[in-house]
């Protein structure tokens, strides 16, 4: 429930509601939940306007919210690994986030062995992106109702497309070669991540910037450059499986606990909203045994 509504319910004052939340989250929020963390899912939320920020990190493993820090910078992720400590450091294996510089850095220096998963969402994307851009090149005198049309049939799945979509989608590719040569990059691209066995990965996206860097369209180009700066990262969420979509539900979540209380007056108490919703705190009752 939103504060208001507990304090009317409860006669009491909201502000009163936000400090006994503040009070249970400071006496039942463990230093416990840091132990054993193997998994880890990084990623920034904005919670007010004026671009703040707060930084979340969650254990992929269970799904809870371990540390939430004001900014999205590499010096509140690098206050995390200074309150987790060298030997609990050393237990994570690999760290999700999106392909941001933000936390990159604090990743490689407090976690040198750990892996980075970099987010397959924001490279597709790009993908798409740079497609729309060969697409809008060649579509000029279109009516708008034929360009929405067309733009679907190259930006949706190929899965998802009918029999006749299938087929004005072979006929705008032989009218446009460029555009079906975008569209072909786009869904290999996207194979990646849907048929292609983990072993394989580094030889696939290794073949796909190749071809990529010679289809002569600019986008994909400059698209190609923007993969290889990331290959590790790419490879290394095909390999163990991981994307940021944990924490994406995750954020999911703190704007409806940010919206349901029309905002919050303080970080601090956002914060400890957070954690009591999400950080896997449990009130026993005083009647319960």
């Amino acid at each position: 429930m939103d504060r208001k509504s507990i304090s009317t319910l409860m006669r009491c004052a909201w502000q009163t509601v936000t400090d006994i939340v503040a009070r249970v989250v400071v006496e039942q929020l463990d230093d416990a939940r840091l132990d054993g963390l193997v998994n880890l899912g990084v990623d920034e939320i904005g919670y007010r306007r004026g671009h703040q920020y707060l930084t979340i990190v969650a254990d992929h493993d269970s799904g809870k919210v371990v540390w939430v820090s004001k900014g999205k910078d590499s010096a509140a992720l690098t206050r995390f690994f200074d309150v987790l400590g060298p030997e609990r450091c050393a237990q994570v294996r690999a760290v999700s986030m999106d392909m941001g510089r933000a936390y990159n850095k604090a990743v490689v220096d407090r976690l040198p062995d750990a892996a980075i998963c970099l987010d397959a969402f924001h490279l597709i994307k790009w993908t798409n992106e740079a497609m729309d851009s060969v697409f809008r090149a060649h579509s000029r005198g279109q009516s708008a109702k034929q360009w929405r049309k067309d733009r679907y049939l190259l930006r949706a799945g190929a899965e998802k497309l009918s029999v006749d979509q299938h087929q004005l989608l072979l006929e705008l590719s032989r009218k446009h070669r460029q555009v079906g040569r975008a569209h072909e990059l786009k869904e290999s691209l996207r194979a990646l991540f849907r048929e292609v066995e983990p072993h394989d990965a580094r030889r696939y996206l290794s073949a796909w910037i190749a071809a990529a860097a010679r289809s002569r369209l600019v986008p994909f180009v400059l698209l190609a450059r923007r993969v290889r700066t990331h290959l590790e990262g790419i490879i290394a969420t095909v390999e163990l499986g991981f994307s940021n979509s944990r924490l994406e539900g995750i954020n999911a979540k703190i704007r409806l606990i940010n919206a349901r209380a029309y905002g919050h007056h303080s970080v601090d108490s956002l914060t400890a909203m957070i954690y009591l919703v999400l950080g896997g705190i449990t009130i026993k009752l005083p009647t319960e045994t």
